[in-house]
């Protein structure tokens, strides 16, 4: 035979939920002891409680005595701290001796009351608090006029001694504070000496490195190299052919133009591919006129072939004289 599944159960609800727990309770409570009210009280500072508590009592020993032993009958001891920690948490002296004296089956111990006597008479001779800022002022007088001026009340102050308030706002929301009511504080430091502020100093902001000057031409690169390549092989044609001037130039002296003049030839030779005759003066003055394929110009500096030498050089701009165009093959 195949069993159907059954049918999941449905949620309680609330209502159902809380008759569910007090049937539980009703059936449980006959199989558990009944909680008790009071303890036994010890001269060894103990206390034993012979069964489960009550909720406020058990509570209330967790704070007042700490929790030695369990078993059959839970063991409570007590001690200058706990004591001090029920102290801490609002109590006094005379509450935890009527507390003791209401749900002990046994007279409290001499020792136990002299405990909480003792702790309780030191208790709270030191007090630690939290301030943000303070007032100190030799005349009590000035720190009591601001006390009662009703505008020294966002400020916070309390008087923690005749010369000094603590403030729970920041010292510069303080200072401030104190200014706008009329007064003239000075800020001191941790040591106690006055703060002295200066004004703001406006810079100017750091002015960048310049980039460093490369120490002569540039590297080649691959669009260098290649028109290098292109000048290369006009080269056979461009130092045979004969020289055109804008000038008839005498044989042996070197041709002349201006700067400008030369720049914007170079210029264009490198667009146009065309060869150069050039004159130039080396560093120790030696004169030369050459037939050059100029490839880059940049820098101060012309990069091309150098027909004579064979090979790619670079001359420095200022050290060319002049600069000529050759003729066509045809002229």
């Amino acid at each position: 035979h195949q069993h159907t599944p059954a049918a999941p159960a449905e949620p309680l609800g609330t209502a159902e939920r809380s008759a569910a727990a007090l049937h539980a309770a009703r059936l449980l409570a006959p199989l558990l002891p009944e909680p008790l009210d009071h303890v036994l009280l010890q001269a060894d500072l103990t206390a034993v409680a012979p069964g489960p508590l009550r909720r406020p009592l058990a509570d209330t020993l967790d704070v007042l005595a700490d929790v030695e032993s369990k078993g059959g009958a839970t063991v409570y001891r007590f001690t200058p701290a706990s004591v001090r920690r029920a102290l801490d948490a609002g109590r006094s002296a005379s509450d935890l001796h009527a507390f003791l004296s209401a749900h002990s089956r046994t007279p409290v111990p001499q020792p136990l009351a002299y405990l909480i006597d003792d702790v309780a008479r030191r208790h709270g001779h030191l007090r630690v608090g939290a301030a943000s800022a303070y007032v100190r002022c030799d005349d009590d007088t000035v720190l009591g006029e601001i006390l009662a001026d009703k505008r020294s009340e966002p400020l916070r102050l309390r008087r923690l001694a005749p010369t000094v308030l603590a403030a729970q706002t920041d010292p510069a929301t303080l200072l401030d504070g104190l200014r706008s009511l009329g007064y003239a504080p000075a800020a001191e430091s941790a040591e106690g000496d006055v703060l002295i502020t200066r004004a703001h100093a406006y810079r100017t902001p750091p002015r960048t490195a310049p980039e460093p000057v490369p120490d002569g031409p540039p590297p080649p690169d691959d669009t260098l190299l290649t028109a290098a390549l292109r000048a290369i092989r006009a080269g056979d044609l461009a130092s045979t052919a004969p020289r055109r001037t804008s000038a008839p130039v005498p044989d042996g002296t070197l041709p002349r133009t201006s700067s400008a003049e030369t720049l914007a030839t170079m210029q264009a030779a490198v667009l146009t591919g065309e060869a150069l005759w050039i004159g130039y003066v080396n560093a120790e003055g030696s004169a030369s006129q050459r037939v050059i394929a100029p490839i880059r110009v940049e820098g101060g500096f012309v990069t091309a072939y150098d027909h004579t030498a064979d090979e790619v050089r670079t001359y420095p701009l200022h050290r060319v004289t002049g600069v000529a165009e050759l003729a066509d093959d045809g002229a």
